[in-house]
């Protein structure tokens, strides 16, 4: 597994890997689906804007610790930064596995994210679940098109 020397050069510590690119998506969802500016959950946590901007690009590796608050502050489990993460993801550096951490799925476009916050808003569940099976109907069918609304 990649390393990296410490500032202080003793020890070595993981370079972010696909996990932590995956984690880094989950939390930017879960900040645009709360309408919270980075600045915002940055203040929460105790940390600069630029470090919630590493952590969502997945440059940097979010911590256990940070994890649980930042489950907390944005109000879900710990396990949601894991959903729907794909099987086989790398658990080494990218430049062991040639697969770059950070931005490049749907879900980091600006336009998926306001989308699904439109989708939240919608409340009544019933014309959700319509809204739902609207988009579903015009895109390719595939083994996605068969998951239903959460």
């Amino acid at each position: 597994m990649p390393e990296r020397r410490n500032r202080d050069g003793a020890g070595a510590e993981r370079l972010p890997t696909g996990v932590d690119a995956h984690v880094g998506s989950r939390i930017r969802l879960r900040r645009t689906m709360l309408g919270m500016s980075q600045e915002k959950l940055a203040i929460a946590l105790g940390l600069t804007f630029q470090q919630i901007q590493k952590y969502e690009r997945g440059l940097n590796r979010v911590g256990a610790s940070r994890l649980y608050d930042l489950g907390r502050v944005l109000d879900v489990p710990i396990s949601f930064f894991f959903d729907d993460m794909p099987d086989g993801l790398p658990t080494g550096g990218s430049d062991e596995d040639g697969l770059e951490a950070g931005p490049g799925t749907a879900l980091d476009r600006a336009e998926t994210l306001q989308l699904i916050r439109a989708y939240y808003r919608i409340v009544d569940p019933g014309l959700r679940k319509r809204v739902f099976e609207l988009v579903k109907s015009i895109g390719p069918s595939g083994p996605e098109s068969k998951a239903g609304p959460t």
